[in-house]
């Protein structure tokens, strides 16, 4: 096969194209979480995650209805993660982390720690190129390949490339009647109308602090 073919992979949740012979890493002009746009916000008693539906492949939009909300039950315990970035890369992490949720059970913060660590330190895990926001019901956090866990202030977490413009509008939000649901479906939709590399098909998952 010529070193200039075009291989294409097709998952269940995107396609993948890279061709044979260059470094992903090379041919990616972007960080891994741009094209899309995950939102949490959690308001009384409440956090849901939402995120929108499109993938991208530089300027082609290759799938508009991607799952990038996924709700988790490691141990019987529910926690609920978005992710933006590689869709591959985040499916290995997000397994990392139900496994590390599964040792510590009800110790989301210690498991997301654990899970940075592996992923700035690990040979292979450290090449992978995605975001995480994570949530319990009760504390709200972002994971970074850098190392990082943060648990943003003002109860809101945003990441992706439409991130910013989620995360204004929710903040402006956050005093009006409305619900953590009603004010993320709106910071998503608000971000989809200015970024290009975000639509307005959601996925949303809640979560409460039982």
């Amino acid at each position: 096969m010529p070193n200039n073919t075009l291989r294409v992979v097709i998952t269940a949740q995107t396609t993948i194209c890279f061709r044979k012979g260059t470094n992903m890493n090379e041919t990616n002009k972007y960080p891994g979480w741009h094209g899309t746009t995950i939102i949490g916000v959690r308001k009384n008693g409440e956090v849901v995650v939402a995120g929108d539906g499109q993938v991208s492949l530089g300027q082609t939009v290759i799938k508009g209805s991607a799952k990038k909300v996924r709700r988790l039950s490691p141990g019987g315990q529910d926690v609920v993660c978005g992710f933006a970035g590689s869709t591959a890369d985040a499916f290995t992490l997000l397994e990392r982390l139900e496994s590390k949720l599964e040792a510590t059970p009800g110790q989301l913060l210690r498991a997301c720690v654990e899970l940075a660590k592996d992923w700035r330190t690990d040979k292979y895990l450290r090449n992978l190129e995605a975001m995480i926001i994570v949530t319990d019901g009760k504390d709200l956090f972002i994971i970074t390949g850098a190392g990082d866990v943060l648990e943003p202030e003002h109860d809101i977490a945003a990441i992706g490339s439409g991130g910013n413009f989620a995360l204004a509008a929710a903040r402006a939000l956050m005093t009006s009647n409305k619900t953590a649901e009603e004010i993320a479906r709106e910071a998503i939709t608000i971000a989809a109308d200015i970024c290009v590399y975000t639509n307005g098909r959601m996925t949303v998952e809640s979560i409460k602090n039982d």
